[in-house]
């Protein structure tokens, strides 16, 4: 009795995981459905959700946050320089101009906003981000001391060559002084 319950509640959930599959892939997935994202078993996909759904959230957290910075102010700088740039293409009165501008900026900055997050946060950019992170943890970081010995060889090194430049200059400016094509040879 209890292997005929087993039985009839497997065929069940096999139904229903039939059922929740995407049609064109009923019956033809590889993988089993506890290995599948539960996304893809619910039927989800990377677009399931609406648009302000995080793909993948936790994965890859601080090469997002990296992303979203940069992303950020890169939108910043853009919109304080149309604020500033659009005035000197209108030919109202200044105070007009700046409205325009401060209304051209905010729009622009509401639609790169838009794009960015967009961007950010589709599954082959996202699965990007997630490689990068993983890829910056295996990275072997040199210490401190080491980091500041090879700075100091970096340096005394570029010291070494300004010099050799440096005297290389002076030469050939006295050897073309001595054969008459400069005036002065410093």
């Amino acid at each position: 009795m209890a292997d005929e319950d087993v039985r009839e509640t497997e065929e069940v959930d096999e139904e229903e995981r039939e059922e929740t599959r995407a049609p064109e892939s009923r019956g033809k997935s590889s993988v089993p459905p506890q290995q599948r994202p539960r996304a893809a078993v619910a039927g989800g996909g990377a677009g399931g959700g609406g648009f302000f759904t995080i793909y993948k959230k936790g994965h890859g957290y601080w090469t997002r946050m990296g992303t979203a910075v940069g992303a950020g102010l890169l939108g910043l700088v853009i919109s304080f320089e149309l604020y500033n740039q659009i005035p000197v293409f209108l030919s109202g009165t200044p105070s007009q101009n700046k409205k325009v501008a401060f209304v051209a900026a905010m729009v622009f900055l509401i639609a790169y906003s838009a794009w960015a997050f967009w961007f950010t946060n589709k599954p082959s950019t996202v699965e990007f981000l997630i490689a990068t992170d993983s890829e910056m943890k295996k990275v072997n970081w040199t210490t401190r001391k080491e980091l500041i010995g090879s700075t100091k060889v970096v340096i005394g090194f570029m010291f070494i060559i300004a010099s050799f430049l440096f005297l290389c200059d002076l030469l050939f400016g006295l050897f073309f002084h001595m054969i008459g094509v400069l005036k002065t040879w410093f």
